[in-house]
């Protein structure tokens, strides 16, 4: 009997602190009170407090400060590689590990000869030493059943990097317009001074 006492007493006193360590969290979520003087009220001046105190994001820019994401549509030298080889189907494509890789492609002319491309990003800056190209040739004989395949990287090399630098330089000068457009409170570079 005293057992079965003791056992409820147990069980209470553990639902009592339960119960008061959800309160406290319950306590715990409800938002705290902010004076609005802890804010100024120009919004460029708030814009610079978030910015300083590493609240917020910049697509581009400092990302010394803040969170810098970057995403697959806004990623200019990533859009111009897609855009390059569109006439060609994808094997793989994987932003974050910084590689395309087409399927094997072939003209309708030409059954026994395929090509595959690989791009591998090695910066998002738009520069000349950016991306890391190959061509790979196939070669199969008549019946089909012996194929020869080799790295060919030609003139196609140097083509394609100058074609997908020209479009990524195009579409970041695009996303720059936009931006200064939709936001008149940016801040310029700071390494160049203010661009207002």
């Amino acid at each position: 009997m005293h057992k079965i006492i003791a056992l409820k007493k147990s069980i209470l006193i553990l639902l009592s602190i339960l119960i008061l360590l959800s309160q406290s969290a319950c306590n715990a979520l409800k938002p705290k009170k902010v004076s609005a003087k802890d804010f100024p009220p120009d919004p460029r001046k708030r814009v610079e407090k978030n910015l300083e105190e590493g609240r917020g994001f910049r697509l581009m820019g400092d990302s010394s400060k803040g969170t810098n994401y970057e995403f697959a549509s806004a990623n200019p030298l990533w859009r111009a590689t897609l855009d390059t080889l569109d006439f060609m189907p994808l094997s793989s494509a994987n932003y974050s590990g910084g590689i395309v890789i087409t399927d094997w492609y072939s003209e309708n002319n030409s059954a026994n000869e395929s090509v595959k491309i690989s791009v591998r990003f090695l910066t998002n800056e738009i520069r000349s030493d950016a991306l890391d190209i190959n061509v790979y040739l196939k070669k199969c004989s008549e019946n089909s059943s012996n194929c020869s395949i080799s790295k060919n990287n030609n003139d196609l090399v140097a083509d394609l990097n100058l074609s997908i630098l020209k479009k990524a330089t195009k579409y970041q000068k695009e996303i720059v317009d936009k931006n200064k457009k939709k936001n008149p409170y940016v801040v310029g570079d700071p390494k160049q001074g203010d661009s207002r």
